[in-house]
């Protein structure tokens, strides 16, 4: 037995078009491919009643994210942001170049900048900050000088 690779990580979502604009217009990930599923089998999978799901695919950086949109039955929760000490997924993490001009576009798209979470280390040229997706999901944007986890010919400078 051996466990192949991750495939993805699923993210359910109040509005796909919204959600769309986020990851794809804001964020830069690139739209991959979607599904419509209705019925059984995913009534058993997803444990949930009357299942009616569409779920696109989204890929940036080799990382692929499931957004899932259920019009039926529905979604539950809040736009809150979750405390980074529930259980669970706490956030995603992505990298920037210059996080002082990616939070003013993203504050100019209307995006929720969770200001009180700032951190700035001016020794070693280093920010971050979590923002929220339209439903709540943490962010983490990190500004660091090199990137040593990048994949090859890949630079904190692009």
């Amino acid at each position: 037995m051996a466990i192949l690779r991750l495939t993805h990580v699923g993210i359910c979502v109040a509005d796909l078009p919204r959600s769309l604009h986020f990851y794809r217009d804001l964020l830069g990930f690139q739209f991959r491919s979607e599904i419509k599923v209705q019925g059984e089998p995913s009534n058993t999978l997803l444990q949930l009643p009357a299942v009616d799901l569409h779920a696109v695919y989204l890929e940036r950086d080799g990382t692929r994210i499931e957004l899932l949109d259920y019009p039926s039955p529905g979604v539950v929760g809040n736009d809150a942001p979750r405390a980074m000490n529930a259980r669970g997924l706490t956030h995603l993490s992505l990298r920037v170049d210059d996080l002082a001009r990616t939070l003013e576009h993203l504050r100019a798209a209307g995006v929720t900048i969770l200001e009180a979470s700032r951190i700035d280390i001016p020794a070693f040229e280093a920010a971050a900050v979590f923002i929220c997706d339209p439903d709540g999901t943490r962010i983490e944007l990190v500004q660091a000088p090199g990137d040593p986890e990048a994949p090859p010919g890949v630079t904190s400078d692009e």
